[in-house]
Formats: structure tokens, sequence, C-alpha cells
């Protein structure tokens, strides 16, 4: 229906220029009042600070946010071909993460500055952005599927691969497209035999009439095609072992940003926070977000992750470690250590030939 696509696309919209515009407000609104606090209570900082937070959403909305969604909707050509990454994730980065991104490291650098440590951006302005930014990757993730009803996959409801009985056809046996001499004495052309001194039948076949041969009296065998379309289970557990595309996307964006997450968590740590490492970190996880301007499933999502994140993410993990204890649990630079020496090998080094080996395990 029309109207349900309409209400469907109205839906994702707001949602998207939430996550553009809350985010943003929020940090703002809490720089504000430590701007507030490090002049003495001046209302004026205040609200300079929140003025230019407004100024600066309505311009991007204006200048920027709008005419792109106009471009994108409307799909126009320069647009429409392109395939290998998003442009909606790829304005949110640059007109949202980066500028709260930013803030956050201002406002660390404005206290140390000063000698006072009155607000390190803890819990909800971090959790917004990070919350905000999967919310876009989801929306994006799950634009084409159907909000209502099943899903389109055919996988929604069904089980692990399993070979089914798909087609029946009649084929023709190798012995029955032979002429019926040779089907019933097994001889080939390499070795005619003679029956009382006359060649045998095959080649007298091919002599009298070419190009014909005698049907073969066996009846042509069954063939059976497979195909791995999977099982459905029924019965009153059968909901467990039902599957939805859209729910899997839900989880795995979570988990793609799993990683990005403990990065700011440790950059929330206040002996980190008030520190010089705080650069390092905030610009790192930035530089992790920026794989979700690729498309979902890509090819380019393995090699953009070890680049843009596990392998600066371990060295930096590592630092701090040596620097600060264990502010960041173990886990996490082996996770990075593991991927990125996983990727190097079966990329690269199996491609070279004391690799190629059979005997090698």
């Amino acid at each position: 229906m029309r109207s349900g696509k309409t209400i469907k696309l109205i839906l994702y919209e707001v949602l998207q220029f939430a996550a553009l515009v809350v985010p943003i407000f929020v940090i703002m609104e809490r720089f504000a009042s430590l701007i507030r606090d490090v002049k003495g209570g001046d209302l004026t900082a205040y609200w300079l600070v929140v003025a230019t937070s407004i100024a600066y959403v309505t311009s991007v909305t204006l200048l920027v946010w709008v005419p792109l969604k106009y471009v994108i909707l409307k799909r126009r050509r320069f647009i429409s071909e392109i395939t290998l990454w998003r442009p909606t994730a790829l304005a949110y980065i640059i007109l949202c993460t980066l500028p709260c991104f930013a803030i956050l490291i201002a406002s660390s650098k404005v206290q140390v500055d000063r000698g006072q440590r009155l607000d390190h951006f803890t819990e909800l302005p971090v959790s917004l952005v990070l919350f905000s930014l999967i919310c876009v990757d989801i929306i994006e993730r799950i634009r084409p599927c159907k909000l209502l009803g099943q899903s389109d996959s055919l996988e929604a409801d069904l089980d692990m691969p399993g070979p089914i009985l798909t087609h029946l056809e009649q084929v023709t046996t190798v012995t029955g497209q032979l002429p019926a001499d040779e089907g019933q004495n097994g001889l080939t052309q390499s070795q005619p035999e003679a029956r009382n001194g006359s060649p045998s039948g095959r080649w007298q076949g091919l002599a009298g009439s070419p190009g014909r041969s005698t049907p073969s009296p066996r009846a042509p065998s069954t063939a059976y095609l497979y195909s791995s379309r999977p099982r459905s289970h029924s019965g009153p557990l059968g909901f467990l072992w039902r599957r939805d595309g859209r729910s899997e996307e839900f989880v795995e964006s979570f988990l793609f940003w799993l990683d990005t997450v403990e990065m700011m968590r440790v950059a929330g740590e206040p002996s980190v926070f008030y520190s010089a490492w705080v650069f390092p970190v905030y610009i790192l996880s930035f530089m992790s977000t920026l794989r979700t301007v690729i498309t979902p499933h890509s090819h380019l999502l393995c090699s953009a992750g070890v680049v843009l994140q596990d392998l600066p993410f371990f060295i930096i993990r590592v630092a701090l470690i040596v620097v600060f204890g264990y502010v960041t649990p173990v886990l996490y630079p082996l996770k990075n250590v593991l991927v990125s020496l996983t990727f190097i090998y079966f990329t690269f080094l199996t491609k070279l030939r004391i690799f190629k080996r059979q005997s090698m395990f």
C-alpha cells in the first residue's frame, strides 16, 4: 500500500533526523554548563554556546541534510549509481559524530588548562552519541525490508540447509545414447570387433547412414536433483528454529559497534579523560566509525575493519595498559591482534609458495 510506504518513510526520516539533532543539543548543553561553571556562573557564556548549537543544527539541516535526503529519495542518477558506500551515513558522521567528538575533546582541554575536574561526560552524552549512530546504521540496513508481516527472506522460518528432493526428470544414460551393439557388448571406437568377417554393428551403422544411432532398449534412468533449501520445523517448539533477517540486522549492528563502545568507555575513565591520551583515543574511535560508510556485507568491510579499527585499537590499548594499568580488559587487545594476524595470514601469507605446499597441514 502506498500509505504504508509513506508512513514507513516518514518514520525512518524522523528517527534519523532525531539521531542527528538530539546528540548535538545534549552535548552542547553539557558543554555550555561546563563553560558557565568555568566562568564562575556566567550565564552569557552559557546562552552563547546554546545559541551556537541552534544555529549549527539549523544550518546543516537546511544546507546539507534536507538537500541530500531530497536527492536520495528522488533517486537522482549520480546518487542511484552509488552502490559501495552510503551517503547518508557519511553525512551523519561528518555532521553529528565529528562535532560531538570534538566537543568532548574540547571539554577535556578546557578543564585540564584550568586545573579543574568538573565534568568528564561519562555516561549520557557518550552513550547517546553511540546509540544514535547505531540507530542510523540500523535504519540504513533495514530500509529495504518490510516492517509488517514476514520477512522477504526465504530463511525466515527455516533451519539449517539440508538436501531435499526438488525435481525429477528422465535422463538417458551414456549406454543408451550409443548403438545397441555397443551398449550391450561395451565396444569402443578404437577396438571394433568383427563378426563373421564383417565389421561390427556400429561401423555398419556409420557407413550406411551417418549420424544415425539405434535407440537403446534400456529404459532411461531417473535423475534426482537436490537443492540446499533449508528444512522447516513444526510443532510446539517450532518457534525456536524461526529466523528473521530484520532482527538479525539489529544484532549485527550492535556487535559491529561493540569494540568502539568499549574504546569510548575507556576514554571516559577520569585518568584517561584528563590527560593527553584522550586525543588519540577519540581520534581513533572516530576513525573506526568511518566503517559505517561502507555498505553492509561488503567485501571492503574486512580490510577496513583491520585498518581503521583492529590495528590502531591494539596499539593504543597496549599503550594505555602500560601507562594506566588495566583500564581496558585484556580480551579486547587479544581480539584486535588475533583479527589482524588472521587477516594478514589468510589474505597475504597463504598466497606465498611456501604455504601452498600440499604436504603441510
